[in-house]
């Protein structure tokens, strides 16, 4: 008797053209498209030329965007935005989203209909995983995003899938930004005891409170943990912001109910607090309690776990008629263009200008290794942005903490890490 397939493997089942997969087949899926980011394309040119190779496979199915370095902040930097433009137009890539014309390349293809469920495509860069969010699998190449140039694909070995059931409504002014902090800090204490690396997490129970951006927010954080593919079955409402804005038909998969799991684990999340991400990485996670108080020098809202525009509404709320505290800088990216223009129509864009942040255009923001908006030693962040690494804001003696977008905007006003519930009653 055939056993049934989980989401994931029944969308690598489709692309490699199979009937059915396995954990640990090997295959070679063909993608809907293929996306590389600015950062890597230097590097992918210098290679493909070096092995004469000045023709891509299927240059109609590449996504080349540039949202790493928006901002060009030093010669350099727009040496390299020369670079990529002349690579797009040597190899004829079919979409180039340069500087001002899409966004973060894990946000704006789910927003504009490219990425839509049941998808499947090749990325370079590790937060693919957040295609889940839309019931779609991105597959991480990282520097050998060249060889899918080359080729049109690559093999894959079909990953092992886990099963987290959430249950419970979560508590106002706690996100699903605050759920991927608590399943990190789970795997600390043992209650979350398997082997994330090169697993798929296939998230089930009360998701239907989740949104795009929430789902995207929690699509995020097990990266981090090691996961290589993050899955949301799509819901009725997820399916009809697809439909709305899809480029091509699209057909949404869903696991089988005799589908078969590594691990199968219940998370109760109905009395969960803020969560704060303290400097020694997503698992040191803890109640936003045990760590208020702690003073902060800098504020970044935005990055690919929340950067779409629910995640800056919920911000606004705390912000509005309100100012940053002294001596706190704060920065804010959007994750798309389209999200930018919707803020400015809105008055979003204002609330923020009004409290006294820095606004960047859309992209990563200081998220890739502070191209923008530096720390210097000793000096404290708290963020949306994906991990709190050494040096990914600047020194490697500053410290990153993370918070959802409701608890950066909090600590922006306090000035230190802030429980976001405690600014949320109304002002007199």
């Amino acid at each position: 008797m055939t056993m049934g397939m989980t989401a994931v493997e029944k969308v690598l089942a489709r692309a490699a053209g199979r009937a059915s997969v396995r954990p640990g087949d090997v295959v070679h899926p063909v993608p809907d498209f293929i996306m590389i980011h600015d950062g890597l394309v230097r590097g992918a040119k210098r290679e493909l030329d070096a092995l004469g190779i000045d023709r891509l496979a299927t240059p109609e199915k590449v996504v080349m965007v540039t949202d790493h370095e928006v901002l060009y902040g030093s010669a350099r930097a727009a040496e390299f935005g020369v670079i990529n433009r002349n690579a797009a137009k040597a190899w004829g890539v079919g979409q180039f989203f340069d500087v001002g014309r899409g966004g973060h390349g894990h946000i704006f293809p789910m927003e504009s209909g490219m990425l839509l469920p049941g998808m499947f495509y090749f990325d370079n860069d590790r937060h693919s995983t957040n295609a889940g969010a839309i019931g779609a699998f991105g597959f991480r190449m990282g520097a050998e995003i060249s060889r899918v140039l080359a080729t049109g694909t690559n093999w894959v070995s079909v990953p092992r899938s886990v099963r987290i059931t959430l249950q419970g409504e979560l508590e106002p002014h706690v996100y699903a930004r605050d759920v991927g902090f608590y399943l990190a800090r789970l795997t600390r204490d043992g209650t979350l005891d398997f082997d994330f690396d090169y697993r798929v997490v296939e998230f089930a129970g009360d998701i239907e409170q989740f949104g795009l951006n929430e789902r995207a927010a929690l699509c995020n954080s097990p990266t981090e943990l090691g996961a290589y593919g993050v899955f949301f079955p799509p819901s009725q409402a997820i399916l009809a912001f697809a439909k709305k804005r899809a480029q091509r038909t699209f057909t949404p998969v869903y696991a089988d109910a005799d589908a078969a799991y590594e691990h199968e684990v219940t998370v109760d999340i109905g009395r969960l607090e803020p969560q704060v991400a303290r400097p020694d990485g997503i698992q040191t996670s803890v109640d936003v309690g045990e760590a208020a108080g702690q003073p902060v020098d800098h504020v970044f809202l935005g990055a690919c776990g929340s950067g779409m525009y629910e995640d800056f509404v919920a911000a606004a709320a705390f912000l509005k008629e309100r100012r940053i505290a002294p001596g706190v800088r704060m920065f804010v990216a959007p994750g798309t263009e389209q999200t930018t223009r919707r803020m400015a129509a809105e008055g979003l864009l204002n609330v923020f200008v009004q409290a006294g942040a820095i606004l960047l255009p859309a992209g990563c923001g200081p998220c890739n290794d502070a191209v923008v908006g530096p720390l210097h030693d000793g000096e404290v962040s708290i963020s949306t942005a994906s991990n709190t690494n050494a040096g990914r804001f600047g020194s490697k003696q500053a410290k990153l903490y993370l918070g959802s977008p409701a608890t950066v905007a909090a600590s922006a006003i306090a000035g230190v890490i802030a429980d976001p519930r405690a600014f949320a009653q109304p002002r007199r």
